[in-house]
Order: C-alpha cells, then sequence, then structure tokens
C-alpha cells in the first residue's frame, strides 16, 4: 500500500479521469431520481444533492477515486420523517448529519474499522453486489424484447469493446455502451423506458437554500434521531467502500479524514437543497473499473452531472435504461467476490458463517450497519472462542513442602474464565497452592473474579495460596479490582460489615 501525493491525487490521470468522471455522471442521473423517489421528495433533491456532494468530496474527502452522492441507504432512513414533518426538516436533518460526522472524524471513529474483519468485508461486498442487481430486475420485467437485447448487447460493448486495438484502451466501454445504445434507440426510435421516464429533471442551478424550521429544542427532538441514524449509516458504508477501493488499488485511505469530509459535503448538500448521502460502492467501482483514480474523476462526476441535467436534459432523457442496467450489471459483476463460493469449501465454518449471515442480513433488510453490526458480533464470539481454547493448565506437585502447583498459559478472559476456575482442586490434602500466572494475561473483570473465587474458597479449604508471575498489565487489573487480598471487601461480599 502507498499514498498518492496531493499533485498525483489530481492531476496523475488526468485523460482517464475526465473519461471515468463522464461515465459516472451518466450512471448517478436514474439513480439520484430513483432515490429521491424513496425518499419521498422531488428528483431535484436527489441530483442536487450528488452534485453537490460529489463535488466538495472531492476536495475534502480521504479517499481518491471514491464516488459519493445520494444513496439508496440513506433514503430509505429518511421515508418517515419527509413523510411526517416535510422537505425543510430533512434539509435541517441533512445539516445535523454532516454536524454528526465531522464530530465523529476528530473523535477518530474511523478506527473502528479495525473492528471490522476482512470476512466481513467480503460479507458486505457481495450483498451490496446483489442488492445492485436486484435493483435492475423492475428494469427487466414486463418489458418488451428490445430491452434484453439491448441489454445484451450492452454487456457485449462492455467486455469486448476493451480488446478493439488502441481505441479499446483510451475509451471507457461503459461510456462507449450508453453512446452507442442511446443512439440505437433514436435512430431505430425504438420504443423502451428512457432516463426521462424516471422523473422530471431541474432546469435550474441549485441556490442556497436554509431550512425553514423553528431553531427548538422541539426540532431537534424531531431531527435528531433521524440525524443520528442518517450520520452512522452514512459512515459505515463511507468506511466500507473506502476499505474495498483501497484493496482494488493498491493505495491507503485517511477514515477520520474521510469522516469529517461526508460531513461538510452533507452540510453543503443541506444547504442547497439536497439529501444526506455518503459514498456508493456501484459508482466508485465504475469510476476504477473505468480508469478513475484521482479526484479529478470525482470532481468532474459532479460538474458534469449538474451541466448535463441542467443545460443536456433533453440529451440525457433521451438515454435508455437498457443502457444504465447493463453497466450496473457489470458493476454487479465485478463488485462480487467469486472467490468466496469456492472458499466455502475451503475455510473455516465459522469464517463463513460470518461471511453468509452479513450477506444474508444486508440483502433481506437492506439495513447495511445491521448486517455488518451482526457481522462483527459473530465474528468477535468465535474469536473469543478460539483464543479460550488455547488456554490451558500445567499442574506440578512438591510432596516435600505439600505444594500443588498450577502453572497457567494463554488467555484469562470471560470465555476461559469458567475452565480457569475448573482447574483447581479444591479439596485436595495439601498445605500450599502456588499459582503460577507468568505466561497468562488476565483480561477483564470476568477474569479477576474468577481468580478472586478460586482464591478465597483455597484459603477457605485451609490452604496457603500465592500467586506469582503477574505481568504489568495482570497486576494493574488485579490490583485494581481484586478482592482476594482485600479482608473488608471480602466481608462486604459475604454479607459483612
Amino acid at each position: 500500500m502507498f499514498i498518492l501525493s496531493k499533485k498525483e491525487e489530481w492531476f496523475g490521470n488526468i485523460r482517464a479521469d475526465i473519461l471515468s468522471g463522464i461515465v459516472v455522471a451518466l450512471a448517478l442521473i436514474p439513480e439520484a431520481i430513483a432515490f429521491s423517489i424513496i425518499a419521498g421528495v422531488d428528483p431535484k433533491v436527489g441530483l442536487y444533492a450528488s452534485f453537490c456532494i460529489a463535488v466538495v468530496i472531492a476536495f475534502v474527502g480521504g479517499r481518491a477515486g471514491m464516488i459519493s452522492a445520494a444513496t439508496g441507504s440513506m433514503a430509505l432512513l429518511m421515508i418517515t420523517l419527509v413523510k411526517e414533518h416535510g422537505l425543510e426538516y430533512l434539509l435541517a436533518a441533512t445539516i445535523l448529519t454532516g454536524v454528526l460526522q465531522i464530530m465523529a472524524g476528530y473523535l477518530k471513529l474511523g478506527r473502528l474499522m479495525s473492528f471490522v474483519s476482512r470476512t466481513v468485508v467480503i460479507g458486505f461486498v457481495n450483498a451490496l453486489a446483489i442488492l445492485i442487481f436486484m435493483a435492475q430486475l423492475p428494469e427487466l420485467t414486463h418489458v418488451t424484447w428490445h430491452v434484453y437485447a439491448l441489454t445484451a448487447a450492452g454487456l457485449g460493448i462492455i467486455y469486448l469493446f476493451p480488446y478493439v486495438p488502441v481505441v479499446g484502451k483510451l475509451i471507457p466501454s461503459p461510456l462507449v455502451t450508453i453512446v452507442v445504445l442511446t443512439l440505437v434507440v433514436v435512430v431505430l426510435g425504438i420504443d423502451v423506458r428512457t432516463v426521462g421516464d424516471m422523473g422530471s429533471m431541474p432546469d435550474t442551478l441549485p441556490i442556497f437554500l436554509w431550512p425553514q424550521v423553528p431553531l427548538t429544542f422541539e426540532t431537534l427532538a424531531i431531527i435528531f434521531p433521524y440525524a443520528a441514524a442518517l450520520a452512522a449509516v452514512g459512515l459505515l458504508e463511507s468506511f466500507m467502500t473506502a476499505t474495498i477501493i483501497d484493496d482494488m488499488t493498491d493505495t491507503d485511505s485517511d477514515k477520520n479524514r474521510e469522516a469529517k469530509g461526508q460531513g461538510i459535503a452533507n452540510i453543503a448538500s443541506g444547504c442547497l437543497g439536497g439529501m444526506a448521502g455518503c459514498a456508493m460502492i456501484g459508482q466508485s467501482v465504475i469510476n476504477i473499473k473505468s480508469g478513475g483514480r484521482g479526484r479529478l474523476s470525482t470532481l468532474v462526476a459532479g460538474v458534469v452531472l449538474l451541466i448535463m441535467v441542467v443545460f443536456m436534459s433533453d440529451l440525457i432523457k433521451q438515454i435508455p435504461m437498457a443502457a444504465l442496467v447493463a453497466v450496473m450489471i457489470m458493476v454487479s459483476i465485478s463488485t462480487f467476490n467469486w472467490a468466496s463460493i469456492k472458499g466455502l469449501t475451503t475455510l473455516p465454518l465459522s469464517t463463513n458463517i460470518v461471511m453468509l449471515a452479513t450477506t444474508g442480513i444486508v440483502v433481506f433488510t437492506h439495513n447495511l450497519a445491521l448486517g455488518v453490526l451482526t457481522g462483527v458480533l459473530l465474528a468477535s464470539l468465535f474469536f473469543a472462542n478460539k483464543i479460550s481454547h488455547f488456554m490451558y493448565c500445567q499442574k506440578s506437585y512438591e510432596e516435600t513442602s505439600s505444594t500443588r502447583r498450577y502453572k497457567f498459559v494463554g488467555q484469562i478472559f470471560f470465555n476461559s474464565a469458567d475452565r480457569f476456575s475448573d482447574e483447581f482442586d479444591y479439596k485436595e490434602e495439601v498445605k500450599n497452592v502456588i499459582i503460577d500466572v507468568s505466561q497468562a494475561h488476565f483480561w477483564d473483570i470476568t477474569a479477576v473474579y474468577a481468580l478472586d473465587k478460586a482464591v478465597i474458597k483455597l484459603r477457605n479449604m485451609g490452604k496457603e495460596v500465592e500467586i506469582i508471575g503477574q505481568n504489568e498489565a495482570t497486576q494493574t487489573i488485579i490490583d485494581r479490582f481484586g478482592i482476594h487480598d482485600k479482608p473488608e471487601e471480602i466481608q462486604k461480599v459475604m454479607g459483612g460489615h
């Protein structure tokens, strides 16, 4: 992994960044309109948001080449707010979402990504690939054969055009697909669903709009739960997408800077009449697959999007949805981790359970946060269970001094504490007991409680107990929370005063 310089981030890949940005802009239009419809707002709210977020994040984001805009996962969280309180409250919630995300960046919550295992990321990626494909199905049901033919032709161009000598490597095949299929539909007059059928396009540039809501605690009580959910889901999806693009491009990203950048972008979006958004894995993959690598590609995507929907709407409306469906199917195929299918027969069962659980929950609930949190929880439980098995005890007996020595090796925490306690023979006729923890580590108060329980019980049976070999961390946690050498604390536990 390496980090790009500022000059490389902006001007290290100019031609490919511009072309890939145009492709992304074309793919953003129908999705922004669709997400606006999901949220229950005018299409221009999603389009303005996509323009604004993409442009702002190009400058302040923590990951070059990643595309951020209005997304479906965020739109789903807005439905009730828009329905019950209207657009103005949505704009206020969007601004508050940005503020919360900036706070998250300064609190360095990006480091929480270290708790997300590779298996969870793969499950998340596979789920998004499936959702991207499923989102195209409405465009492929109850349609004429022309749609299937155009979609098949689009996929053919996408996968075969790169093999054309010279130009195949210069022009992104998704862009060629969109242009060619649009020309075919227009010239032959084929009656198929187009971008224009998705909804009306804005005919003016966005202007500064401060939400017209009362600045009261009552307003805060209304918008805060939505803003908190939007901020959490937005950051989670952005961090996950950044991790995926890191792997695809073999570069690093700054997650905490990304959190701040997403916050600034959402504040700007709310002030320009747009909805909250975050990183988009589909469009980000389109950008990378089309050759985009730098911040210029993200900037071009936002600027070209606005130019096209405001000044070139008559042309954009004629793009057949089949062309964009073909592009998104390519994204779905490229996004899915096909090696994970082979891994079902070679990887440990616990690994496959985590991956499948993450994928299944995201697909069936459309809740990215719930799926990832479930995966992280399962991965943590499996890890704790695996680590606990490495704890064992070596026992020895010195007959001359009537001393039983228990030497513990491994990690002692909540999942291994009971096994620690069970190693002792409390009824054995010995005078002295030595508990050697020089090769063990106590992690939590459950482990300390297990030690207290064993020591107190052994002493009550008339044995002299000595604990030796504590490392500094173990000694600290035992001194702070242990009670076996504190008579007054033992009295309290036993019911005395």
